[in-house]
């Protein structure tokens, strides 16, 4: 029996295919100027990495989507400081756990931010689907459809996506629900 995933990157690779029967449209010919769904999203199963952005891959569930999005605004440009992200939603900094907690609050995963030894018992333990925290007394991070959300072993000072992975080791596996 296929896991759920599978089944998603098989149902997104298949709508991928049906785009391509769709006839262009005519030379000069306006879009509208609006983005395609292809411009917003990556391809199936990981998010992509550009210009230190996250692009969410297609067949992510909205809320995955959300948090992607979300953790696009505090990246590249936020700088760390402890406590940022703790005091209220919108900060000038963010630390690790300020930094996860404003992408899940935006999944709707947590209802307030959390500090890193909290989130080593928030949810359920083991990886998730889309996204796992690794948590201890000390600090956090979070995967996201396969990229790095962190606040070290990022480009800049504070928060940032990464496609390099960081020993989990001394780190509590947290997930929420399905996801």
């Amino acid at each position: 029996m296929r896991s759920k995933i599978e089944l998603r990157r098989v149902a997104a690779g298949v709508l991928a295919l049906a785009a391509f029967a769709v006839p262009a449209a005519p030379a000069g010919a306006s879009t509208g100027g609006t983005s395609t769904e292809s411009e917003r999203t990556g391809p199936p199963g990981m998010a992509k990495l550009r210009k230190g952005k996250a692009t969410p891959p297609s067949d992510a569930p909205k809320r995955v989507v959300n948090a992607i999005e979300a953790a696009n605004e505090i990246v590249k440009g936020k700088g760390y400081c402890l406590g940022g992200g703790h005091a209220r939603w919108k900060s000038k900094c963010y630390d690790c756990s300020g930094t996860v907690s404003y992408a899940l609050k935006a999944a709707r995963m947590i209802r307030k931010p959390m500090p890193s030894g909290a989130y080593a018992k928030w949810g359920k333990g083991g990886k998730g689907e889309w996204i796992t925290v690794y948590a201890n007394g000390g600090h956090m991070y979070a995967v996201i459809a396969g990229l790095r959300l962190d606040t070290s072993m990022t480009k800049g000072a504070g928060p940032g996506w990464s496609k390099e992975m960081r020993s989990s080791k001394g780190f509590k596996k947290r997930h929420y629900r399905n996801y």
